[in-house]
C-alpha cells in the first residue's frame, strides 16, 4: 500500500513538469545568458546517521569477532540460487552453504554441548559430593604449600570474576543501548514522516516556479523583438559598413582634395599677382639702369684711339657684365591659373560632403529598414510567444497534481498515525525484553555475588594459625557461599548459553547476510539480479512501474540518486511516463517561432550610397584642367632668386673698374649708376626679400603648385576608381546582400531560439537534480537500516558476546570456587602426628601444626599413651596415617 501510493504520488508529480506563464514579469537580465535564479527547496530535518559513541567500541569488537568466525565474502551467487529456486536449491547447493556456515556451525556446536554436558556435569558432581568424593569428604589434607596454593586460587578466582564482571557489564549497557535507541524511533519516524510532507508541500511550488520561468526566457525574446533593429539591422548595417565606409571615405576625402585645390588655385593666383607685381617694378628699373649704363659706356672715352688701353679694356668688361643685371624669377611670363580657377570654382558649388553624408545616412538607416520591413513578423513571433506560454498554461492544468499530492499527504498522515498506535506495544515489548535479559544478567551477577562474597568473608576471615577444624565461622561461610556460587553456576549456566547460542547464530547472521551487504551495496547486486523476483522481468522496478522490465532502474541506482538529494524524476526514470525532452520540443521549440524568422525579407535597394550629381561632381573635377598647368615652368621661377647677380656685388665691381678709370666725365657717370644700383638695391630688392606678403607668396606659391602638382597626377584615375568603388558597394548592397542578410538573420534566429533551449535545458536540469528531491525515500531505506542494524543487531550482538563471555568464564569459576572452598570451609577431620620428643607441649593444648586435640571431645589423646594407636586409620581410612617416631 505504501509503495502504491508513493508511486501513484511520484507519477503524478512527473506530469507535472511542464511550464506556466509568469503573471507578473520579472527584471530582464543582461543579453546573454539567462539567469533563472534557484528552484526554492525545502530542508529534510532527517540526519540518517548514527553515531554509536562509547557503545562503539564493543561494536567493532563484535564485527572483528565475526569476521574471525565469518571472514567468507558475502554468498551473492548462492543467495540468488536459493531464492529463484525457492530454496529447492538448498538440496544441492548444500555444500556452499555448510562452507560459509562453518564457523558459525562450530561455535554453536561448542555452545549447544556447554549447555548439554555442563548440566550433566553438574549432576554427576553433584551426587560424587553426596558420596564423599570429589571434594565432598570434610577433612583437608596439610601441606606445606598451602597458603601458596590457597592465595593463587583466590587470585585466580577473583581474576576470572572480574572477566565475568565485565562480561555482564558489557551486556548490561547493550541491553540499556537497546532500550535508550528504541525510544529514539518516535523521532526518527517522526523525523521521516514530517519530511514526507516537506516533500509533498514544496514540490508543487517548486513546479510552479519552474512554469513561472517560462516568463523570463519570454520577457528576453520580446525584448529582442522589440529591439530587432539594433540587433539583426544592427548587424547587417556593422558588416555592411565594412565594405561601404571606405569607398565613402574616398568620396569625402576627395571632397576635400576639392576644397584643398580651390584654395590652392586661389593661393596660386593671389601669390603670382603679387610676384609679378613686385618683379615688374624691379625689372623696370634694372632696365633703365642698364640702358644709362651702356649710353655711358658710348662716351667717346671709351672708343678714342686717344683713350687709354685700360678704360677701353674696362669698358668692355662693364658693358660684358651688364647682361647680369636683370631680375632672375621672371613671374610675369607664367600664365595665370583663372580657368582652372573658375572650373573648380564650378565644381564646389555642388556640395560633396552632403552628397557623401546623406549616403552615410541612408546606411545607417539601416536599423529602420529592417524594423519596418519586419514588423508583420515580429508581431507574429510574439503571438506565437504566447500562445505557448497558453499552452502549456493549458497543458500543466490538465494533471491533477495538487490532488495527488493532498491523497498522499492524507496517506502519510495515515500510516503515521497506525505507527503511532504501535508504540505502546513496542515499548511494551521492549520492557518484556528488557525484564529478560536483566534476569540473564542477574543469574550471572548472583553467581558472581557468591564468589565476591565468598572470597571476601575467605580472606577476612582466615585465620592462618586455626587447624582446618577450628576455623572460623566467617572463613567457614565465605567457603560455603563459593559452593553456592558453584551450585548457581551449573543450575544457571545452560540456560545462559542456550540463549547466547540462538542469539548468536540470529544476531551473527544478521549482520553477515544483511547489515554488512548493505552497508557494502551487495545486496543491493541481490535484489537487482535479473528475473530474480519474477520470472519474466529482467528489472523489477521497472517491470512492476512502467511494464518494461529492460529499463535500466535498479533499487541501487534509485537509492543511490535519491541520496545524492536528486529529483524524482531522474530517480525513478519517470520520463518514461513523461518525456520532458519530448514535451518542451514539442511545446516551447517550435518550428513555427524558426519558420516566422526564416521568413524574414529585408531588401536593401533603397540604400543610395552617392547620388548621380555626386558621381558627376567627381568627374567634373578629374576635367578641371589641372593637369594643363605647367607646373615645372612655377617651380623653377618660385626657386629662382630675385635677381641674376647680387645688386651689391655687382655695384663694388663696377666701382673697383670705375676707379681704375681715370678721372672724368665717364668716371662720374658710372658713379652716379653705382650709386642708383645701391639705390635699388636698398629700395626694391632688400624690402622685396624682407617684406612678408612676398616671402609669403612664394611660399604660398610653391606649396600650392606642388600640392596642385600631387593633385592632378593621375587624377582621372583615381576619380574612376572611387567610382568603381562606390559602384561595387552599392552593387554589394542591391543585389549581393542576399547572403549577408541571410546569415545574419540565421543568426539573430539562433539567438531568440537560443533563449528558449536555455529555458528547456534549465527546465531538465532543474527537474532531474533540484525539484522534489527524494532523499527522504534514502533516508526511510537509511532508517530502517539503522534500527535494525544499528539499533537491534549491534545492540544484540554486543549482549550475547558480553553475555557469552560471562557464561564460557563460569567453568574456571566452577572448578576454581570448588578448590578454593576447601581453604575456608571447617574441615570436619585433619591430617594427625604423632611426635613426642619433637612436639612441643603447647601442641598438646590447642593442636596447633596439625595435631588435632581430641581431649574435649572426650577422646584419650594418643600422644599421652606410651603405645600408640591408630584410630584415625581405622576410622578415616582416607586420612594420612600419622608418622612414626623413627619416621622424624
Amino acid at each position: 500500500m505504501w509503495i502504491t501510493g508513493t508511486l501513484m504520488l511520484l507519477q503524478a508529480l512527473s506530469a507535472s513538469g511542464e511550464l506556466q506563464q509568469e503573471t507578473e514579469p520579472r527584471r530582464l537580465p543582461p543579453p546573454g545568458k539567462l539567469d533563472f535564479g534557484y528552484v526554492p527547496a525545502g530542508v529534510y530535518e532527517t540526519l540518517a546517521h548514527y553515531e554509536p559513541g562509547p557503545i562503539g567500541i564493543l561494536f567493532h569488537m563484535v564485527h572483528a569477532f565475526l569476521y574471525a568466525v565469518q571472514p567468507n565474502a558475502f554468498p551473492q551467487d548462492l543467495i540468488v540460487k536459493l531464492a529463484k529456486d525457492k530454496f529447492g536449491a538448498i538440496q544441492t547447493e548444500y555444500q556452499k552453504a555448510i562452507y560459509y556456515e562453518i564457523g558459525f556451525l562450530v561455535c554453536a556446536a561448542v555452545g549447544l554441548l556447554f549447555a548439554i554436558l555442563l548440566p550433566i556435569v553438574g549432576l554427576f558432581f553433584c551426587m560424587c559430593r553426596c558420596c564423599d568424593n570429589c571434594g565432598g569428604e570434610m577433612h583437608q589434607r596439610q601441606r606445606k604449600n598451602a597458603d601458596c596454593r590457597r592465595g593463587l586460587l583466590g587470585t585466580l578466582l577473583f581474576s576470572t570474576s572480574l572477566v565475568i564482571t565485565i562480561g555482564v557489564l558489557c551486556a548490561y549497557s547493550a541491553n540499556q543501548n537497546l532500550s535508550s535507541q528504541v525510544k529514539n524511533i518516535r523521532r526518527l519516524v517522526n523525523s521521516n514522516m514530517r519530511d514526507l510532507h516537506t516533500f509533498a508541500n514544496d514540490t508543487p511550488m517548486q513546479i510552479d516556479y519552474l512554469i513561472s520561468q517560462y516568463a523570463t526566457a519570454k520577457n528576453k525574446v520580446i525584448y529582442d523583438l522589440d529591439n530587432i533593429g539594433p540587433l539583426l539591422g544592427g548587424r547587417i548595417h556593422d558588416q555592411l559598413d565594412k565594405e561601404v565606409h571606405p569607398a565613402l571615405d574616398q568620396v569625402l576625402n576627395m571632397a576635400g582634395a576639392m576644397r584643398e585645390t580651390k584654395e590652392a588655385l586661389e593661393n596660386v593666383s593671389v601669390s603670382l599677382e603679387v610676384l609679378q607685381e613686385g618683379t615688374g617694378k624691379l625689372n623696370f628699373n634694372l632696365s633703365l639702369v642698364r640702358t644709362s649704363i651702356n649710353r655711358t659706356l658710348n662716351d667717346p672715352g671709351c672708343h678714342d684711339e686717344e683713350s687709354d688701353a685700360t678704360t677701353a679694356q674696362l669698358c668692355r668688361n662693364i658693358r660684358q657684365s651688364l647682361s647680369q643685371l636683370q631680375i632672375s624669377a621672371n613671374f610675369t611670363r607664367l600664365p595665370n591659373v583663372n580657368p582652372q580657377l573658375e572650373k573648380v570654382n564650378d565644381v564646389s558649388k555642388t556640395d560633396l560632403s552632403t552628397i557623401v553624408q546623406r549616403g552615410f545616412s541612408s546606411l545607417n538607416n539601416t536599423p529602420h529598414m529592417v524594423v519596418e520591413q519586419t514588423r508583420s513578423v515580429v508581431e507574429n513571433v510574439q503571438n506565437l510567444v504566447d500562445g505557448i506560454g497558453n499552452n502549456i498554461s493549458s497543458f500543466s492544468k490538465a494533471f491533477p497534481v495538487q490532488s495527488c499530492l493532498s491523497n498522499f499527504t492524507i496517506f502519510v498522515s495515515h500510516a503515521h498515525a497506525k505507527i503511532e498506535d504501535y508504540y505502546p506495544e513496542i515499548d511494551k515489548m521492549d520492557f518484556y525484553r528488557w525484564i529478560g535479559c536483566i534476569a540473564l544478567c542477574c543469574m550471572v551477577v548472583l553467581v558472581l555475588a557468591f564468589n565476591y562474597l565468598g572470597l571476601l568473608c575467605g580472606t577476612l576471615g582466615y585465620d592462618k594459625h586455626a587447624s582446618p577444624t577450628t576455623r572460623g565461622c566467617i572463613s567457614n561461610t565465605g567457603g560455603t557461599m563459593l559452593m553456592a556460587g558453584v551450585g548457581f553456576s551449573f543450575i544457571f549456566s545452560w540456560v545462559l548459553m542456550g540463549v547466547v547460542t540462538s542469539l548468536f547464530l540470529a544476531g551473527g547472521n544478521m549482520e553477515k547476510l544483511v547489515c554488512e551487504p548493505f552497508q557494502s551495496k551487495e545486496l543491493f547486486k541481490v535484489v537487482d539480479t535479473p528475473y530474480l523476483i519474477h520470472p519474466e522481468w529482467k528489472n523489477f522496478i521497472p517491470g512492476y512501474m512502467y511494464n518494461d522490465s529492460d529499463l535500466e532502474l535498479t533499487a541501487e541506482s534509485l537509492y543511490s540518486t535519491c541520496k545524492q538529494n536528486k529529483g524524482i524524476y531522474s530517480a525513478l526514470r519517470l520520463d518514461k511516463v513523461f518525456n520532458i525532452s519530448s514535451f518542451l520540443n514539442t511545446t516551447v521549440f517550435t518550428k513555427d517561432v524558426v519558420g516566422q524568422l526564416d521568413s524574414v525579407k529585408i531588401d536593401l535597394r533603397g540604400i543610395i550610397l552617392l547620388e548621380a550629381e555626386g558621381k558627376q561632381n567627381l568627374l567634373d573635377f578629374s576635367e578641371a584642367g589641372l593637369s594643363e598647368i605647367n607646373y615645372a615652368d612655377y617651380l623653377e621661377e618660385v626657386n629662382k632668386g630675385v635677381t641674376v647677380v647680387d645688386l651689391l656685388s655687382f655695384a663694388r665691381e663696377l666701382e673697383a673698374q670705375t676707379d681704375l678709370m681715370p678721372r672724368g666725365p665717364l668716371h662720374t657717370a658710372l658713379k652716379g649708376h653705382i650709386s642708383t644700383l645701391r639705390q635699388i638695391h636698398r629700395q626694391q630688392i632688400i624690402p622685396m626679400e624682407q617684406a612678408m606678403k612676398y616671402v609669403r607668396a612664394r611660399s604660398a606659391l610653391n606649396q600650392s603648385m606642388r600640392f596642385l602638382e600631387r593633385t592632378a597626377s593621375d587624377l582621372p584615375n583615381k576619380v574612376l576608381a572611387i567610382l568603381d568603388a562606390i559602384e561595387a558597394a552599392q552593387y554589394l548592397i542591391s543585389h549581393n546582400a542576399t547572403h549577408l542578410i541571410s546569415q545574419e538573420t540565421g543568426k539573430y534566429t539562433a539567438t531568440i531560439v537560443g533563449y528558449f533551449h536555455q529555458y528547456t535545458e534549465w527546465v531538465k536540469t532543474s527537474l532531474a537534480m533540484e525539484v522534489a528531491p527524494c532523499k527522504p525515500f534514502s533516508n526511510m531505506v537509511d532508517t530502517a537500516e539503522i534500527m535494525a542494524c544499528s539499533f537491534l543487531v549491534d545492540s544484540m550482538n554486543t549482549f550475547w558476546m558480553g553475555l557469552g563471555c560471562s557464561t564460557l568464564f563460569l567453568l574456571p569459576s566452577i572448578i576454581l570456587a570448588v578448590k578454593l572452598a576447601k581453604y575456608y570451609r571447617r574441615m570436619d577431620t585433619e591430617d594427625v602426628y604423632d611426635d613426642i620428643e619433637t612436639i612441643p607441649m603447647k601442641t598438646m593444648e590447642i593442636g596447633n601444626n596439625g595435631y588435632h586435640s581430641e581431649r574435649s571431645r572426650g577422646i584419650p589423646n594418643p600422644m599421652m599413651t606410651s603405645i600408640p594407636t591408630y584410630e584415625t586409620m581405622n576410622r578415616f581410612p582416607r586420612a594420612s596415617a600419622p608418622p612414626r617416631h623413627i619416621d622424624w
